[in-house]
């Protein structure tokens, strides 16, 4: 029986999702996707859940897409689930909160994006590191250009650099940054003054919050994952992802 990379449990009105799939660092391969996607729509039709907790197993919360599957033949199928994906985070109509203990690369900033709150460790860092594959961040931006100032986004996506929680905090990505010895208390903290607001109020402020974000995901995702596919599957792109799988390059 195959293992599930992706689990949910639910307590005292949270829904828990946890990315469980450690051979690969929480990449966002098509198994992993479709068990997000599928556990969301589970804590939406659960009345009683009042918020969902993302987080993750391991070490790295989540490595980006997996090239693995892109080095096979990448289609727009991959990059239009991770547009639908993030559209399903941002009209859920309960609250989405990400526990961050680990780094984040890449397409994983989609989650952080469309997310409601992020508190992250201190220890975790960040990076966009497309560019430095011969691609584009594409179907991500368009969560994270309605968190991040122009500026930022230049920085952080043209330079490919790493980051830590305090600049991702201060950027806008990340709701906050907490000790890491203080994290779990913190998103308990955060979890419990959610559930304080009723489930009405809770999703129409919601919907106040995230039209922008919808809107252009409405308007440009389309465009976004063909935009992605193509380049995943250039000729500079494909030498480049197969030499950093031959280096195996952590997260």
């Amino acid at each position: 029986m195959t293992p599930s990379l992706v689990h949910l449990t639910v307590a005292g009105g949270i829904a828990t999702i946890t990315l469980d799939s450690p051979h690969n660092r929480n990449a966002l391969s098509r198994r992993l996707l479709t068990g997000l996607s599928g556990h969301l729509t589970a804590a939406e039709q659960d009345p009683e859940v009042r918020a969902v907790l993302l987080r993750s197993s391991g070490r790295v919360f989540c490595s980006g897409a997996d090239l693995s599957e892109a080095r096979a033949g990448m289609t727009s199928e991959g990059p239009r689930a991770i547009v639908a994906l993030q559209r399903q985070i941002a009209t859920l109509p309960r609250p989405v909160v990400v526990e961050l203990a680990g780094p984040v690369r890449a397409g994983g900033l989609g989650l952080v994006g469309a997310a409601d709150m992020v508190i992250a460790a201190e220890s975790v860092t960040f990076a966009l590191t497309e560019v430095r594959l011969g691609l584009a961040p594409a179907v991500i931006s368009l969560s994270l250009l309605e968190r991040l100032t122009p500026r930022a986004a230049a920085d952080v996506f043209l330079s490919g650099r790493t980051f830590d929680a305090t600049e991702a905090a201060a950027i806008g990505l990340v709701t906050r940054c907490v000790p890491d010895a203080d994290l779990q208390a913190a998103v308990m903290d955060a979890l419990a003054e959610l559930l304080k607001g009723r489930p009405q109020g809770l999703a129409e402020t919601k919907r106040l919050l995230t039209a922008g974000l919808v809107a252009r995901i409405d308007r440009d995702g389309g465009e976004a994952a063909e935009r992605s596919a193509e380049l995943f599957a250039s000729p500079e792109a494909q030498q480049a992802m197969q030499a950093f799988l031959t280096r195996g390059n952590p997260a």
